[in-house]
């Protein structure tokens, strides 16, 4: 069993509420939008082993470090994670296409700054989007998921509400 920390559009921010939820996870994955060039990739990796994707505000460096796309096996899941990608009925075009050709069982995204743990019955595969773990954005309450994976069967889903991000100063 793999119990997951899931995090997206932290625009540059992470704090100790953050940490000790990944100091829980065995893995953090991230779906985008990190901020702030290596900094946080850096002082994530340097605690739990992660998985990430670049977003629409990262730059050059980042890039280079986290892919546009990830596409991996975990526990019995076939997992794409991309940053832009919408939700069930709401995919773009090209996405579609992608997600009808590698058929994953878990596809995770960021962007929106909107939470959504969702099952899409067309394609067969649980969808995710954290929210927003940063201060940053339109969002009203910052968060996060945690689940585990274990054997093909997604496990202890929950949502970590880290507080509302105007009470931090935006």
């Amino acid at each position: 069993m793999k119990r997951i920390l899931l995090l997206s559009d932290t625009h540059g921010h992470v704090d100790e509420s953050i940490l000790r939820h990944v100091k829980e996870a065995d893995e953090v994955w991230h779906a985008g939008d990190w901020g702030g060039g290596l900094a946080l990739s850096d002082q994530l990796t340097a605690l739990k082993p992660l998985r990430g994707v670049y977003g629409n505000i990262d730059g050059a460096e980042l890039r280079q470090v986290h892919p546009e796309m990830q596409l991996f096996q975990e526990e019995g899941f076939k997992v794409m994670m991309l940053h832009i990608g919408g939700y069930p009925g709401h995919y773009p075009t090209a996405l579609r296409r992608l997600i009808k050709q590698e058929r994953p069982t878990l596809f995770i995204c960021g962007h929106s700054h909107i939470l959504r743990v969702m099952r899409d019955q067309e394609h067969q595969m649980w969808c995710m989007n954290p929210g927003a773990a940063g201060i940053s954005g339109f969002h009203q309450k910052r968060t996060m998921l945690r689940f585990s994976l274990h054997q093909g069967q997604l496990l202890e889903p929950a949502v970590i509400e880290l507080g509302l991000r105007a009470a931090l100063g935006n």
